[in-house]
């Protein structure tokens, strides 16, 4: 039983990684408006698979977390903190107020 878990633990690093850089590719073909259908299908496929996996290692009895080094880099830059923008009050005309 012991071996089966740690095939699992082997095949959900590796799934998590190729998820990484499948979503990766699709969101540079979503900024480049491509067509990025087939993609995101196949990370479907790759959470199926993933929600199956997690599933049997859970009855085996494995909870120890499962950890993955990735030596994936985002290629965006992170995204500016929001400013935050004063309540604007809406003032009469200036003919209303000398009435």
């Amino acid at each position: 039983m012991d071996n089966r878990i740690n095939e699992i633990r082997k095949i959900i690093r590796a799934l998590r990684v190729s998820m990484r850089e499948a979503e990766a590719i699709m969101h540079e073909q979503i900024n480049r408006d491509e067509d990025c259908s087939f993609v995101a299908g196949e990370v479907m496929k790759m959470r199926t698979v993933m929600s199956g996996l997690v599933r049997e290692r859970a009855a085996l009895g494995d909870t120890d977390p499962i950890v993955v080094a990735s030596l994936f880099v985002p290629r965006r830059r992170p995204m500016p903190s929001r400013v935050s923008v004063e309540k604007r009050r809406l003032v009469p005309p200036r003919e209303a107020v000398r009435a």
